[in-house]
Protein backbone atom coordinates (compact mmCIF):
# COMPACT_ATOMS: atom_id res chain seq x y z
CA UNK A 1 0.00 0.00 0.00
CA UNK A 2 1.27 3.68 -0.74
CA UNK A 3 1.20 6.29 1.22
CA UNK A 4 -1.86 8.13 1.47
CA UNK A 5 -2.47 12.20 0.12
CA UNK A 6 -1.44 14.37 2.76
CA UNK A 7 -3.09 17.80 3.14
CA UNK A 8 -0.94 20.92 4.21
CA UNK A 9 -1.97 24.15 5.66
CA UNK A 10 0.47 25.71 3.80
CA UNK A 11 0.62 26.31 0.02
CA UNK A 12 1.93 23.67 -2.44
CA UNK A 13 4.53 24.22 -4.57
CA UNK A 14 4.29 27.01 -7.17
CA UNK A 15 6.15 24.67 -9.59
CA UNK A 16 6.00 21.02 -10.36
CA UNK A 17 9.42 18.92 -10.62
CA UNK A 18 9.48 15.82 -12.38
CA UNK A 19 9.38 12.15 -10.21
CA UNK A 20 7.62 10.45 -7.73
CA UNK A 21 5.20 13.09 -6.64
CA UNK A 22 1.94 12.08 -4.72
CA UNK A 23 -1.17 13.91 -3.98
CA UNK A 24 -0.43 17.15 -1.55
CA UNK A 25 -3.85 19.22 -0.89
CA UNK A 26 -3.19 22.60 0.45
CA UNK A 27 -7.26 23.96 0.31
CA UNK A 28 -10.21 22.39 -0.78
CA UNK A 29 -11.28 22.07 -4.52
CA UNK A 30 -12.54 24.48 -5.86
CA UNK A 31 -10.53 27.74 -4.35
CA UNK A 32 -10.98 30.85 -3.96
CA UNK A 33 -8.77 31.73 -7.58
CA UNK A 34 -10.80 28.32 -9.21
CA UNK A 35 -13.75 29.95 -8.23
CA UNK A 36 -13.38 32.94 -9.77
CA UNK A 37 -11.49 31.73 -12.61
CA UNK A 38 -15.04 29.79 -13.29
CA UNK A 39 -17.13 33.21 -12.44
CA UNK A 40 -15.07 35.00 -15.70
CA UNK A 41 -15.53 31.75 -17.74
CA UNK A 42 -19.65 32.25 -17.56
CA UNK A 43 -18.19 35.89 -18.32
CA UNK A 44 -16.95 35.19 -21.99
CA UNK A 45 -16.83 31.83 -22.90
CA UNK A 46 -19.93 30.72 -24.87
CA UNK A 47 -21.98 27.40 -23.16
CA UNK A 48 -21.69 25.32 -25.87
CA UNK A 49 -17.88 23.68 -24.99
CA UNK A 50 -19.84 23.43 -20.85
CA UNK A 51 -16.40 23.67 -19.25
CA UNK A 52 -18.35 25.50 -16.11
CA UNK A 53 -21.11 22.93 -15.56
CA UNK A 54 -23.90 24.16 -12.24
CA UNK A 55 -22.02 22.83 -9.14
CA UNK A 56 -19.81 20.37 -10.65
CA UNK A 57 -16.31 21.20 -9.33
CA UNK A 58 -14.84 22.96 -12.10
CA UNK A 59 -10.61 23.04 -11.26
CA UNK A 60 -8.34 24.65 -13.79
CA UNK A 61 -4.99 23.30 -14.15
CA UNK A 62 -1.82 25.58 -13.85
CA UNK A 63 0.64 23.38 -14.95
CA UNK A 64 1.37 19.55 -15.30
CA UNK A 65 4.17 17.07 -15.54
CA UNK A 66 4.71 14.14 -15.76
CA UNK A 67 1.53 12.52 -13.53
CA UNK A 68 1.27 15.38 -12.16
CA UNK A 69 -1.28 18.35 -12.19
CA UNK A 70 -0.90 21.64 -10.28
CA UNK A 71 -4.41 23.70 -10.21
CA UNK A 72 -4.69 27.82 -9.94
CA UNK A 73 -4.58 27.12 -5.97
CA UNK A 74 -1.55 24.90 -5.25
CA UNK A 75 -3.19 21.54 -5.03
CA UNK A 76 -1.29 19.08 -6.72
CA UNK A 77 -3.08 15.81 -8.08
CA UNK A 78 -2.33 12.65 -9.53
CA UNK A 79 -3.81 12.43 -13.21
CA UNK A 80 -5.70 9.37 -13.57
CA UNK A 81 -6.65 10.99 -17.22
CA UNK A 82 -3.81 11.26 -18.99
CA UNK A 83 -5.06 14.58 -20.74
CA UNK A 84 -7.80 12.80 -22.32
CA UNK A 85 -5.28 10.09 -23.08
CA UNK A 86 -2.74 12.43 -24.58
CA UNK A 87 -0.45 12.72 -21.96
CA UNK A 88 0.47 8.86 -22.76
CA UNK A 89 3.91 9.33 -22.10
CA UNK A 90 3.38 11.91 -19.35
CA UNK A 91 2.64 15.47 -19.33
CA UNK A 92 5.67 17.60 -20.37
CA UNK A 93 8.13 15.23 -21.07
CA UNK A 94 11.55 16.38 -21.49
CA UNK A 95 12.57 14.94 -24.81
CA UNK A 96 9.43 16.49 -26.40
CA UNK A 97 9.83 20.28 -24.62
CA UNK A 98 13.22 19.24 -26.19
CA UNK A 99 12.01 18.84 -29.32
CA UNK A 100 9.49 21.39 -29.80
CA UNK A 101 11.80 24.23 -29.07
CA UNK A 102 14.63 22.89 -31.56
CA UNK A 103 12.04 22.42 -34.10
CA UNK A 104 11.03 26.19 -32.82
CA UNK A 105 13.73 27.91 -33.91
CA UNK A 106 14.12 26.76 -37.27
CA UNK A 107 10.10 26.54 -38.28
CA UNK A 108 7.44 27.41 -36.27
CA UNK A 109 4.79 27.20 -38.81
CA UNK A 110 5.19 25.62 -42.69
CA UNK A 111 2.81 26.09 -45.48
CA UNK A 112 0.38 23.09 -44.79
CA UNK A 113 -0.39 21.03 -48.05
CA UNK A 114 1.79 23.27 -49.82
CA UNK A 115 5.03 22.77 -48.73
CA UNK A 116 6.39 20.15 -46.40
CA UNK A 117 9.44 20.47 -44.40
CA UNK A 118 11.75 17.48 -42.98
CA UNK A 119 10.37 16.63 -39.25
CA UNK A 120 7.12 15.66 -41.48
CA UNK A 121 8.67 13.78 -44.16
CA UNK A 122 10.68 12.05 -41.09
CA UNK A 123 7.59 11.37 -38.87
CA UNK A 124 5.21 10.02 -42.52
CA UNK A 125 8.45 7.54 -42.66
CA UNK A 126 8.57 6.46 -39.10
CA UNK A 127 4.83 5.59 -38.96
CA UNK A 128 4.90 4.15 -42.25
CA UNK A 129 7.80 1.63 -40.17
CA UNK A 130 5.11 1.12 -37.55
CA UNK A 131 2.15 0.02 -39.79
CA UNK A 132 1.24 -3.42 -39.69
CA UNK A 133 0.65 -3.46 -43.32
CA UNK A 134 2.04 -1.80 -46.17
CA UNK A 135 1.08 1.67 -45.42
CA UNK A 136 1.12 5.15 -46.54
CA UNK A 137 0.34 7.80 -44.43
CA UNK A 138 -2.53 10.45 -45.06
CA UNK A 139 -1.75 13.82 -41.83
CA UNK A 140 -5.01 15.28 -39.81
CA UNK A 141 -5.39 17.85 -36.95
CA UNK A 142 -7.52 15.79 -34.47
CA UNK A 143 -8.92 12.32 -33.88
CA UNK A 144 -12.34 13.38 -35.71
CA UNK A 145 -10.59 14.68 -38.71
CA UNK A 146 -8.63 11.69 -39.35
CA UNK A 147 -12.54 9.73 -39.19
CA UNK A 148 -13.57 12.03 -41.53
CA UNK A 149 -10.72 11.22 -44.00
CA UNK A 150 -11.28 7.18 -43.59
CA UNK A 151 -14.69 7.82 -44.31
CA UNK A 152 -13.76 10.10 -47.22
CA UNK A 153 -11.33 7.43 -48.25
CA UNK A 154 -14.01 4.72 -48.03
CA UNK A 155 -16.27 6.16 -50.49
CA UNK A 156 -13.88 6.98 -53.35
CA UNK A 157 -12.48 3.85 -52.93
CA UNK A 158 -15.66 1.41 -53.04
CA UNK A 159 -18.47 4.45 -54.54
CA UNK A 160 -20.65 3.28 -51.92
CA UNK A 161 -21.88 6.17 -49.10
CA UNK A 162 -22.93 3.52 -46.27
CA UNK A 163 -21.06 2.70 -43.00
CA UNK A 164 -21.56 0.07 -41.15
CA UNK A 165 -20.81 1.40 -36.81
CA UNK A 166 -21.53 0.48 -34.00
CA UNK A 167 -23.14 1.35 -30.35
CA UNK A 168 -21.95 2.58 -28.10
CA UNK A 169 -19.14 4.24 -29.95
CA UNK A 170 -17.64 8.00 -29.91
CA UNK A 171 -15.61 9.13 -33.43
CA UNK A 172 -16.19 12.75 -32.77
CA UNK A 173 -18.58 15.99 -33.50
CA UNK A 174 -17.73 17.01 -36.39
CA UNK A 175 -20.51 16.58 -39.17
CA UNK A 176 -19.06 13.26 -40.94
CA UNK A 177 -17.70 11.94 -37.47
CA UNK A 178 -20.98 12.39 -35.45
CA UNK A 179 -22.81 11.05 -37.83
CA UNK A 180 -20.98 7.49 -36.86
CA UNK A 181 -21.24 8.10 -33.23
CA UNK A 182 -23.59 7.05 -31.60
CA UNK A 183 -24.98 8.99 -28.34
CA UNK A 184 -28.32 10.68 -28.91
CA UNK A 185 -27.58 13.88 -27.12
CA UNK A 186 -24.53 14.38 -29.30
CA UNK A 187 -26.56 13.66 -32.44
CA UNK A 188 -30.11 14.77 -31.83
CA UNK A 189 -29.77 18.51 -32.31
CA UNK A 190 -27.82 18.09 -35.48
CA UNK A 191 -30.05 15.12 -36.84
CA UNK A 192 -30.77 16.81 -40.19
CA UNK A 193 -27.65 17.45 -41.24
CA UNK A 194 -26.21 14.24 -40.71
CA UNK A 195 -28.04 11.83 -43.72
CA UNK A 196 -28.97 8.32 -43.51
CA UNK A 197 -26.26 6.23 -44.46
CA UNK A 198 -25.26 4.59 -41.04
CA UNK A 199 -26.09 1.22 -40.07
CA UNK A 200 -25.85 0.84 -36.52
CA UNK A 201 -25.31 -2.06 -34.51
CA UNK A 202 -24.51 -3.29 -31.09
CA UNK A 203 -21.00 -3.12 -30.28
CA UNK A 204 -20.31 -6.69 -30.12
CA UNK A 205 -23.48 -8.18 -31.55
CA UNK A 206 -23.61 -12.24 -32.58
CA UNK A 207 -22.35 -12.88 -35.87
CA UNK A 208 -25.74 -13.17 -37.19
CA UNK A 209 -26.54 -9.98 -36.86
CA UNK A 210 -23.49 -9.02 -38.65
CA UNK A 211 -24.10 -11.18 -41.48
CA UNK A 212 -27.71 -10.35 -41.78
CA UNK A 213 -26.57 -6.51 -41.79
CA UNK A 214 -24.00 -7.08 -44.60
CA UNK A 215 -25.86 -8.79 -46.87
CA UNK A 216 -29.01 -6.48 -46.73
CA UNK A 217 -26.33 -3.56 -47.23
CA UNK A 218 -24.92 -5.20 -49.99
CA UNK A 219 -24.86 -2.34 -53.18
CA UNK A 220 -24.47 0.30 -50.04
CA UNK A 221 -21.96 0.10 -46.98
CA UNK A 222 -18.49 0.43 -48.47
CA UNK A 223 -17.13 1.06 -44.87
CA UNK A 224 -17.49 -0.71 -41.58
CA UNK A 225 -15.82 1.67 -38.51
CA UNK A 226 -14.89 0.24 -34.99
CA UNK A 227 -13.25 1.26 -31.85
CA UNK A 228 -11.60 -1.90 -30.81
CA UNK A 229 -12.10 -0.87 -27.16
CA UNK A 230 -14.90 1.51 -26.77
CA UNK A 231 -13.16 4.28 -24.85
CA UNK A 232 -15.09 7.72 -24.32
CA UNK A 233 -18.51 5.81 -24.22
CA UNK A 234 -18.13 3.36 -21.09
CA UNK A 235 -14.92 1.46 -21.76
CA UNK A 236 -16.17 -1.77 -23.37
CA UNK A 237 -14.72 -4.62 -24.63
CA UNK A 238 -15.86 -6.78 -27.31
CA UNK A 239 -16.04 -10.74 -26.95
CA UNK A 240 -13.39 -13.04 -27.55
CA UNK A 241 -12.85 -13.46 -31.00
CA UNK A 242 -15.57 -10.65 -32.28
CA UNK A 243 -12.95 -8.43 -33.52
CA UNK A 244 -11.36 -11.30 -36.34
CA UNK A 245 -14.59 -12.33 -37.07
CA UNK A 246 -15.81 -8.68 -38.16
CA UNK A 247 -13.12 -8.31 -40.18
CA UNK A 248 -13.19 -11.47 -41.81
CA UNK A 249 -17.25 -11.06 -42.72
CA UNK A 250 -15.82 -6.90 -44.00
CA UNK A 251 -13.26 -8.34 -45.97
CA UNK A 252 -15.78 -10.76 -47.44
CA UNK A 253 -18.18 -8.28 -48.79
CA UNK A 254 -16.07 -5.64 -50.11
CA UNK A 255 -16.26 -3.33 -47.31
CA UNK A 256 -13.09 -1.08 -46.03
CA UNK A 257 -12.30 -1.60 -42.41
CA UNK A 258 -11.14 1.45 -40.88
CA UNK A 259 -10.24 1.15 -37.12
CA UNK A 260 -10.75 4.13 -34.60
CA UNK A 261 -7.50 3.96 -32.59
CA UNK A 262 -7.38 7.66 -31.73
CA UNK A 263 -7.49 6.36 -27.79
CA UNK A 264 -6.41 2.93 -27.64
CA UNK A 265 -3.65 3.54 -29.85
CA UNK A 266 0.06 3.65 -29.11
CA UNK A 267 0.32 1.48 -25.99
CA UNK A 268 -2.88 2.88 -23.97
CA UNK A 269 -4.05 -0.68 -23.44
CA UNK A 270 -1.23 -2.69 -23.99
CA UNK A 271 -0.78 -3.02 -27.49
CA UNK A 272 0.70 -0.90 -29.90
CA UNK A 273 -2.89 -1.51 -32.12
CA UNK A 274 -5.31 -3.47 -30.76
CA UNK A 275 -7.29 -4.08 -33.60
CA UNK A 276 -4.18 -5.47 -35.84
CA UNK A 277 -3.84 -7.44 -32.41
CA UNK A 278 -7.35 -8.77 -32.42
CA UNK A 279 -7.58 -9.68 -35.77
CA UNK A 280 -9.62 -6.85 -37.08
CA UNK A 281 -6.86 -6.26 -39.91
CA UNK A 282 -7.58 -3.19 -40.27
CA UNK A 283 -7.58 -1.29 -44.08
CA UNK A 284 -7.68 2.40 -42.22
CA UNK A 285 -6.42 2.88 -38.83
CA UNK A 286 -7.24 6.08 -37.49
CA UNK A 287 -4.45 7.58 -34.93
CA UNK A 288 -3.98 10.38 -32.73
CA UNK A 289 -4.37 11.87 -28.86
CA UNK A 290 -0.85 9.87 -27.67
CA UNK A 291 0.88 10.15 -31.08
CA UNK A 292 1.41 13.99 -30.20
CA UNK A 293 2.89 14.05 -26.98
CA UNK A 294 0.64 17.64 -26.17
CA UNK A 295 0.49 18.85 -29.59
CA UNK A 296 -2.25 18.13 -31.81
CA UNK A 297 -1.83 15.85 -34.43
CA UNK A 298 -3.97 12.65 -36.03
CA UNK A 299 -2.66 10.07 -38.46
CA UNK A 300 -4.69 7.65 -40.98
CA UNK A 301 -2.43 4.82 -42.07
CA UNK A 302 -3.86 3.43 -45.08
CA UNK A 303 -2.76 0.45 -46.80
CA UNK A 304 -1.51 1.89 -49.36
CA UNK A 305 -2.82 0.95 -52.71
CA UNK A 306 -6.23 2.14 -51.14
CA UNK A 307 -5.25 5.61 -50.63
CA UNK A 308 -4.15 5.98 -54.41
CA UNK A 309 -7.86 6.43 -54.36
CA UNK A 310 -7.02 10.35 -54.28
CA UNK A 311 -7.58 12.05 -57.45
CA UNK A 312 -4.17 14.22 -57.58
CA UNK A 313 -5.82 16.76 -59.41
CA UNK A 314 -3.67 19.70 -58.18
CA UNK A 315 -5.46 20.38 -55.41
CA UNK A 316 -5.52 18.89 -51.71
CA UNK A 317 -9.28 17.37 -50.92
CA UNK A 318 -9.28 17.42 -47.65
CA UNK A 319 -6.57 19.76 -45.81
CA UNK A 320 -6.10 22.61 -43.28
CA UNK A 321 -4.15 25.59 -42.59
CA UNK A 322 -2.27 23.48 -40.07
CA UNK A 323 -1.77 20.22 -41.19
CA UNK A 324 1.40 18.38 -40.25
CA UNK A 325 2.63 21.29 -38.30
CA UNK A 326 6.00 21.59 -37.70
CA UNK A 327 5.85 21.88 -33.69
CA UNK A 328 3.55 18.64 -33.49
CA UNK A 329 5.71 16.56 -36.17
CA UNK A 330 8.74 17.14 -34.10
CA UNK A 331 6.83 16.23 -30.68
CA UNK A 332 5.39 13.42 -32.47
CA UNK A 333 8.84 11.95 -33.22
CA UNK A 334 9.93 12.54 -29.52
CA UNK A 335 6.93 11.18 -28.54
CA UNK A 336 7.34 7.81 -30.58
CA UNK A 337 11.21 7.66 -29.37
CA UNK A 338 10.08 7.82 -25.79
CA UNK A 339 7.45 4.72 -26.37
CA UNK A 340 10.20 2.44 -27.91
CA UNK A 341 13.10 3.51 -25.80
CA UNK A 342 10.64 3.41 -22.42
CA UNK A 343 9.24 0.24 -23.80
CA UNK A 344 5.91 1.73 -22.27
CA UNK A 345 3.72 -0.64 -24.40
CA UNK A 346 5.20 -3.71 -22.29
CA UNK A 347 4.95 -1.11 -19.02
CA UNK A 348 1.56 -0.50 -19.69
CA UNK A 349 0.70 -4.36 -19.96
CA UNK A 350 2.26 -4.89 -16.91
CA UNK A 351 1.10 -1.61 -14.75
CA UNK A 352 -2.25 -2.91 -16.23
CA UNK A 353 -2.40 -6.18 -14.78
CA UNK A 354 -1.47 -5.18 -11.07
CA UNK A 355 -4.22 -2.29 -11.59
CA UNK A 356 -6.62 -4.93 -13.03
CA UNK A 357 -5.94 -7.16 -9.64
CA UNK A 358 -7.07 -4.12 -7.32
CA UNK A 359 -9.77 -2.91 -9.22
CA UNK A 360 -11.68 -6.32 -9.54
CA UNK A 361 -11.78 -6.04 -5.95
CA UNK A 362 -14.34 -3.49 -5.87
CA UNK A 363 -17.86 -4.41 -5.43
CA UNK A 364 -18.93 -3.34 -8.76
CA UNK A 365 -18.67 -3.92 -12.35
CA UNK A 366 -15.10 -3.08 -13.54
CA UNK A 367 -13.79 -4.15 -17.05
CA UNK A 368 -10.49 -3.20 -19.03
CA UNK A 369 -7.43 -3.63 -20.55
CA UNK A 370 -3.83 -2.19 -19.98
CA UNK A 371 -4.38 0.85 -18.63
CA UNK A 372 -7.63 1.37 -20.02
CA UNK A 373 -10.22 0.95 -16.96
CA UNK A 374 -13.71 1.56 -16.09
CA UNK A 375 -15.87 1.38 -13.16
CA UNK A 376 -19.36 0.96 -13.70
CA UNK A 377 -21.77 2.13 -11.14
CA UNK A 378 -26.19 1.76 -11.40
CA UNK A 379 -26.34 5.62 -11.88
CA UNK A 380 -24.83 8.70 -13.72
CA UNK A 381 -24.77 10.94 -10.05
CA UNK A 382 -22.86 7.89 -8.43
CA UNK A 383 -20.04 8.03 -10.92
CA UNK A 384 -19.84 12.00 -10.95
CA UNK A 385 -19.96 11.50 -6.87
CA UNK A 386 -16.69 9.15 -7.53
CA UNK A 387 -15.09 11.99 -9.41
CA UNK A 388 -15.58 14.13 -6.80
CA UNK A 389 -14.58 12.91 -3.99
CA UNK A 390 -11.38 11.16 -5.79
CA UNK A 391 -10.40 15.27 -6.43
CA UNK A 392 -11.11 16.23 -3.20
CA UNK A 393 -8.36 13.51 -2.14
CA UNK A 394 -5.95 14.45 -5.08
CA UNK A 395 -7.01 12.20 -7.62
CA UNK A 396 -8.48 13.60 -11.40
CA UNK A 397 -10.39 10.90 -12.85
CA UNK A 398 -13.37 11.77 -15.04
CA UNK A 399 -17.52 10.03 -14.98
CA UNK A 400 -18.31 9.01 -18.80
CA UNK A 401 -19.86 6.25 -20.80
CA UNK A 402 -22.72 6.37 -22.80
CA UNK A 403 -25.09 7.16 -20.16
CA UNK A 404 -22.41 8.81 -17.78
CA UNK A 405 -22.03 5.83 -15.59
CA UNK A 406 -18.57 4.97 -15.75
CA UNK A 407 -15.13 5.98 -13.72
CA UNK A 408 -12.28 5.76 -15.99
CA UNK A 409 -9.18 5.51 -15.40
CA UNK A 410 -6.47 6.40 -17.88
CA UNK A 411 -2.81 6.75 -16.24
CA UNK A 412 -0.12 8.29 -18.41
CA UNK A 413 2.19 5.22 -19.01
CA UNK A 414 4.58 6.42 -17.29
CA UNK A 415 2.85 6.97 -13.78
CA UNK A 416 5.05 5.25 -11.27
CA UNK A 417 4.20 2.20 -9.17
CA UNK A 418 3.73 4.63 -6.16
CA UNK A 419 2.02 7.16 -7.88
CA UNK A 420 -0.29 4.10 -9.47
CA UNK A 421 -0.76 2.62 -5.90
CA UNK A 422 -1.69 5.66 -4.54
CA UNK A 423 -4.34 6.52 -6.61
CA UNK A 424 -6.10 3.17 -6.41
CA UNK A 425 -5.93 3.46 -2.50
CA UNK A 426 -8.36 6.86 -3.65
CA UNK A 427 -10.23 5.02 -6.19
CA UNK A 428 -11.12 2.17 -3.23
CA UNK A 429 -11.77 4.78 -0.74
CA UNK A 430 -14.33 6.29 -2.94
CA UNK A 431 -15.72 3.03 -4.27
CA UNK A 432 -15.71 1.47 -1.22
CA UNK A 433 -14.79 -2.68 -1.16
Amino acid sequence: MSRPPTSSPQAAPRRLERGDQLPLMCCEPPGLRARALARDLRRFEAPGVDTVRGDELAVPWAEACGSNVLDVDGNRYLDLTSGFGVAAIGHRHPRVLSAIAEQGGRLLHGLGDVAAHPARVELAGRLVGLAPFPARVYFAVSGSDAVEIALKTAMLATERPGVLAFSPSYHGLSLGALAVSSRPAFRDPFAARLGAWVVRLPFGCPESELEQALRQGAGRLGACLVEPIVGREGVLLPPAGWLSRLGALCAEHGLVRIADEVFTGFGRAGELFVSETDGYEPDLLCLGKALGGGLPIAVVLGRAALLECWPGNGEALHTATFLAHPLACAAALASLDVLEREDLVARSRRLGEHAGSRLRSLPVPVRGRGLLWGIESDRAEVAHRWADQALRRGVIALAGGHRGTVLQVVPPLTITEEQLDCALDVIEQVVGR
